[in-house]
């Protein structure tokens, strides 16, 4: 194997681990968070409600 194809092999998976996370990320916030706090427009409300939620 050729330095090319290690390197391809490498960047294949840092993609998939990449994805892997973003998926993670993606479900712990869909399930910490309610869909109407995460698409409202106010500033500072998301922080808010982290402050009601750790106390």
């Amino acid at each position: 194997m050729d330095i090319w194809t290690i390197l391809e092999y490498a960047a294949w998976a840092l993609s998939f681990i990449f994805g892997a996370l973003m998926l993670y990320d993606m479900v712990r916030i869909d399930t910490t968070y309610d869909n109407d706090l995460l698409t409202s427009s106010r500033e500072g409300e998301i922080e808010a409600a982290a402050e009601r939620h750790v106390i």
